[in-house]
């Protein structure tokens, strides 16, 4: 597509007008990079794909569309010599296989497939592929990799006939935690020269071998467990190579690994490990990342004015977050991570727009699933009798879900108001419990004063472990808030005469900054106080200003906003 151009989007709907009738209707009129967006329903139909890149998409998500071709002699889905992107469709084949592919490229997330005799997926003929969070429940093999490489991730292969997966012909594919259960024969075949790396799999209940590997090929298997199987987890036959590394066999025939008298493969102890995750389950652990969004939260976070302590503790939790998913994918253990935190400090001094790019930041990370921001403080919380607090307190946190919870001030939470019972604690002690049982659904922050928040944390005696960290926002300089009032004058097209923004640094350098003080706030203060003084001045002039005149602010209108 060239650059610039537009997508086409195609919709496919049987009963809505303007739309096409059939996903083969829909293809036959789509011209490059085009994506096909079919209504919900079953469609009786086998695709083709042979002139030009598409990309198929279910429009209302996984499951809710149905492509059927069991009853005829072809694919599902063909794809000759093109780029073919699936997205969240089921899809059906008899004898023939689901999706069949040669000389193209496919890219398949989120599609659940099952066939009667033939394959589920066959890549043919240097192909390139990836698979993503795929489910193949049913067919003879799940998947056929023939002189291509690709990527499997995070897919599960179940109940098949015979083989789970088979690579040959050269084919050196990387097959990472996904699930191979319940085969008629071997878990995954490798022949023919194959090559693939099979990582943090998960295969069982296999009628032979969990792994075999035949006629010159050489596999890379690194910490995968295999277990239940009625050969042996990996056979290796004569001459072949490879290597398994650290990975985890249980209840196979013995040997566990068998080699033959002339196979060279390297063979690593595996090291037990509890916390280990494998296949599937692995991968699902976590949400998909995006990588771009994630940058671009980053340089926003490094475009604000100062708070360079807290920048760099952002920074080390969306570290830690981001190794954290990586060693997920690789199917090695992450321990339990809080998100949670308190940000203690001053007014004004950013705490609401870190909390919303932190959360989208977890959001872009795969850390949450994604959802609103919810600011509430005291009176959203706490109601006005017993058990209404706690009730007040569950739909705020549900209101929240996927998303940020920002308590403002939650230190009053904390402080008895009046006479009659303490609601306030009745809403700590029901965020304590609801922080921890839903700690992978919403991130909760709370934020006040420095000192405040100290007592805050005392009300209940499992309120300070809830939370990851407390971060310090540290007051703004002079030289800082200068940078902020020029900020605010240049976003409504103000211009700063001369010597202004030397005044305006002098008069911050002037105000006692204790708790009270309120930082951004207070430069927002001024500059209206400055914009006020620069129209009455422009008002008593006593003729019409001229454009410059109406973006200059003088050093004498930033006086006048300094006096009053």
């Amino acid at each position: 597509m060239k650059p610039g151009a537009m997508t086409r989007t195609l919709l496919v709907s049987p009963d809505q007008p303007g739309a096409y009738p059939s996903i083969g209707d829909a293809l036959a009129a789509a011209d490059a990079d085009a994506v096909v967006s079919i209504s919900p329903g079953t469609y009786h139909e086998a695709l083709f794909v042979n002139d030009h890149a598409v990309t198929i998409v279910a429009a209302q998500g996984a499951g809710t569309v149905t492509v059927d071709a069991s009853s005829g002699e072809y694919p599902t889905v063909s794809a000759n010599s093109v780029r073919l992107e699936l997205r969240d469709l089921v899809l059906k084949a008899g004898d023939a296989p689901v999706v069949a592919v040669d000389r193209a490229k496919l890219q398949m997330t989120g599609c659940e497939l099952s066939a009667g005799f033939g394959p589920a997926i066959s890549v043919a003929d240097r192909s390139e592929f990836t698979l993503t969070r795929c489910r193949v429940n049913g067919a003879r093999y799940g998947l056929v990799v023939e002189d291509s490489d690709g990527t499997v991730e995070g897919c599960e292969f179940s109940d098949l006939s015979e083989d789970g997966i088979i690579i040959r012909i050269g084919a050196a594919p990387t097959i990472r935690t996904s699930t191979i259960t319940r085969c008629g024969n071997r878990g995954i075949y490798v022949y023919q020269y194959g090559r693939p790396t099979i990582e943090a799999c998960d295969i069982s209940q296999t009628g032979h071998a969990g792994v075999a590997v035949v006629h010159q090929c050489a596999p890379v298997l690194r910490r995968c467990r295999i277990r239940d199987t009625r050969g042996p987890a990996v056979s290796f036959a004569r001459g072949c190579q490879g290597t398994v590394e650290e990975c985890t066999t249980e209840n196979t025939a013995l040997p566990a690994i068998e080699v033959a008298a002339d196979a060279t493969p390297t063979i690593v102890e595996s090291v037990a490990n509890r916390r280990a995750t494998f296949g599937a389950e692995g991968a699902q652990t976590g949400q998909p990342q995006d990588t771009e969004r994630t940058e671009q939260l980053l340089a926003e976070l490094e475009a604000m004015v100062g708070l360079e302590s807290v920048k760099e503790q952002v920074h080390a939790l969306t570290d830690e977050i981001q190794v954290n998913e990586w060693r997920r994918s690789a199917g090695l253990p992450v321990g339990t991570v809080s998100h949670h935190l308190i940000f203690a400090g001053t007014p004004g001094t950013g705490k609401t727009t870190v909390a919303r790019i932190y959360g989208e930041l977890l959001a872009a990370l795969g850390a949450l699933p994604g959802g609103a921001f919810r600011e509430v403080s005291r009176r959203d919380l706490v109601g006005q009798y017993l058990g209404h607090t706690a009730e007040k307190t569950a739909a705020a946190f549900e209101a929240a879900r996927g998303g940020v919870l920002f308590i403002d001030e939650a230190y009053t939470l904390s402080r008895s108001f009046g006479s009659g019972g303490d609601f306030g604690q009745e809403a700590i002690d029901t965020l304590v419990k609801l922080m921890e049982d839903h700690r992978d659904q919403v991130a909760v922050i709370a934020a006040g004063y420095t000192g405040e928040m100290r007592q805050f944390l005392d009300a209940n005696p499992g309120l300070a472990s809830r939370f990851a960290k407390t971060i310090e926002f540290g007051n703004y300089s002079p030289e800082q808030l200068v940078v902020i009032v020029e900020r605010i004058a240049g976003g409504d097209e103000y211009l700063l005469a001369d010597g202004a923004s030397e005044l305006i640094q002098a008069h911050f350098a002037t105000i006692e900054r204790d708790q009270n003080f309120g930082n951004a706030r207070e430069a927002r203060k001024l500059f209206e106080r400055v914009r006020k003084a620069q129209a009455q001045r422009l008002r008593q002039s006593g003729q019409r200003p001229g454009l410059d005149e109406l973006r200059t602010v003088t050093v004498a209108d930033i006086r006048v906003a300094i006096d009053s």
